[in-house]
């Protein structure tokens, strides 16, 4: 048994020629649902905060919807359910597309991703303080230039804290990975335990990969508020 796991761990870790390994895929799914949310949520957490109900309402519909069911739902609608649809396994691209686990998974995690994200950024862009806006006005700016050069770097860099948190919340969601045949951290554990029945070895193994993610994201984010926050502390006379 023991020797069987031997020949498993390394997949944990490191890739061959033809697959990569558990870490990399989950790393891989972490970065792009991230960056791809991260990327769609700025626009849209601009057009959240707005006063005006038609641009705002559909983008709230659109976080409600995702942050109010499972992602395991939504990653089942992305992998199985749209690719029943007639007008997309008839369409070559998009049956291309849904026919792949890893770009259903990645979409669904994009998306569930981008809606926390919409509505941290959201919040964050109404806590702008107005005396900010004000005289970014005074200045001359346009809104354009008000938005750009004020109220989204200021938003952004208070709503750092509570945006660490949401990614270490996607990379334990990165779990569900496995259930799309996805070979994820988790996936490999699963494997690793069916062939040795080691549980507790192939389990930890996957829970000390985790955990060291984790860390490694703490620490990046808590260099990174001490930069960016810093203006926010008081200053000594």
């Amino acid at each position: 048994m023991i020797e069987l796991l031997r020949q498993y761990w390394p997949n944990y870790l490191f890739s061959d020629g033809y697959n990569a390994s558990g870490l990399v895929i989950t790393l891989w799914l972490l970065v792009v649902s991230i960056v791809a949310g991260f990327l769609l949520a700025v626009p849209l957490a601009i057009a959240r905060a707005s006063r005006n109900r038609w641009i705002s309402r559909p983008v709230w519909v659109y976080t409600y919807v995702f942050r109010g069911t499972p992602l395991y739902v939504q990653l089942l609608l992305c992998y199985t359910g749209l690719y029943s649809l007639h007008f997309v396994h008839a369409n070559p691209v998009l049956g291309d597309f849904f026919r792949s686990a890893m770009n259903c998974t990645l979409l669904a995690f994009a998306l569930n991703e981008c809606a926390y994200a919409t509505e941290i950024f959201a919040g964050a862009i109404r806590e702008t303080s107005y005396g900010e806006i004000e005289a970014a006005q005074a200045y001359g700016m346009s809104k354009t230039k008000v938005y750009t050069r004020i109220i989204l770097p200021s938003a952004l860099r208070r709503a750092l804290p509570s945006y660490s948190n949401e990614v270490i919340l996607m990379l334990h969601a990165t779990t569900l990975a496995f259930t799309a045949t996805v070979p994820d951290i988790l996936k490999v554990a699963r494997d690793a335990n069916s062939a040795t029945y080691m549980t507790f070895q192939a389990y930890g193994i996957a829970a000390a990969l985790y955990a060291s993610i984790v860390f490694a994201l703490i620490w990046g984010f808590r260099r990174l508020e001490t930069r960016v926050l810093a203006y926010l502390k008081p200053q000594g006379h």
